[in-house]
């Protein structure tokens, strides 16, 4: 009998309820939160927080996986959508193609992704403030670009009347189907990065960020890794500025600026770096903020406020939210008896 013969056969550890039980009730919650909520909860709330967690989450797959801060990711959030105007229809006729929409979407996302790469390709040959400070001043410069151009971008005024397609005899702008859409988008980009981060991609990419010069010495191209991962970063921030452009129904120099560049790192750090439901969480906290807020101070003192529970939680935990609930459950986890 061969060696190989003799070998047990492979099994697969079983799945403990306790590992998919909190998610299956989170699920089950998340489908049923729009039946019994109202359309202000469904849309301003719910879809929002999703659309804005999968703009953070781009950045949590930067910064938290591979070690690289980018406050670039509105602004590739915000050409994806700028080019769902450009490329079809607006309530600027003349500076759009009128392409339909299952050409508009894939160009939208993909010559934004192209940008992130770009975006990397520059960025990612530096490291630590340096790349901050570079991804801040494409921010910048795209801002002011897009409210200065008046032939491609409409300038100051930037495009209005933006509303996703009828497909499949959907009115997708409906707080039901909108929310529903931003649901499915928020677990597929989900459970992407978590795939991603344990592939053979992802375990390369973390080891970069510990080391970069020993992945360098081992063979792996560090910088190609850095380049592809601001690619899917900006694939995944696109979808979300789809979104977004979807729930305001325009674009303007106003939604890539740098307030909003700094309300997606706000986002992310709050809710925390170490784990994909993290830029969920701090979404969740910031719409909820910046919604009823305003009923106890001025809206132009939201960003005290905001700056205030970002000082809090990161004090309180530097890992942000998840870090936060990582702890308490530790400190209210029964500790094995020592007693004989």
């Amino acid at each position: 009998m061969s060696a190989v013969s003799e070998q047990p056969p492979l099994r697969l550890p079983a799945m403990k309820p306790g590992n998919w039980l909190p998610g299956a009730v989170l699920l089950l919650l998340l489908l049923v939160y729009p039946l019994i909520a109202t359309p202000f909860f469904i849309v301003q709330i719910g879809a929002q927080t999703f659309f804005l967690g999968v703009i953070g989450l781009s950045l949590m797959l930067l910064a938290g996986y591979g070690g690289m801060v980018s406050l670039a990711q509105m602004a590739v959030a915000g050409l994806a959508g700028y080019l769902t105007a450009i490329l079809g229809t607006s309530n600027v006729p003349e500076l759009g193609l009128g392409l339909t929409w299952w050409l508009v979407l894939p160009l939208s996302v993909g010559l934004a992704t192209v940008f992130a790469a770009l975006i990397g390709w520059v960025s990612s040959r530096t490291e630590g403030i340096y790349t901050i400070m570079i991804t801040l001043a494409i921010a910048v410069a795209f801002f002011y670009f897009t409210r200065q151009n008046y032939a491609i971008f409409n300038g100051y005024n930037g495009f209005a009347q933006l509303e996703p397609p009828r497909a499949f005899g959907v009115d997708w702008r409906a707080p039901l189907p909108f929310y529903y859409l931003n649901l499915v988008l928020a677990l597929a980009a989900l459970a992407l990065v978590r795939y991603v981060s344990r592939a053979p991609f992802g375990l390369a990419l973390q080891a970069i960020r510990d080391n970069p010069r020993r992945m360098r010495a081992l063979g792996f191209h560090v910088t190609l890794h850095r380049v592809a991962a601001h690619a899917l970063a900006g694939f995944l921030a696109s979808i979300g500025g789809l979104m977004l452009v979807w729930f305001n129904g325009r674009i303007s120099p106003g939604t890539v600026g740098v307030d909003p560049a700094i309300d997606i790192l706000v986002i992310a750090v709050v809710g925390g770096l170490g784990h994909p439901i993290g830029p969920f969480l701090g979404a969740l906290v910031f719409v909820l903020l910046r919604n009823f807020a305003i009923d106890l101070v001025a809206p132009e003192r939201f960003n005290l406020v905001i700056g205030g529970v970002f000082l809090l939680i990161v004090l309180a935990s530097p890992d942000g939210l998840v870090g936060l609930w990582r702890h308490v459950r530790e400190r209210l986890r029964p500790r094995p008896s020592t007693e004989e």
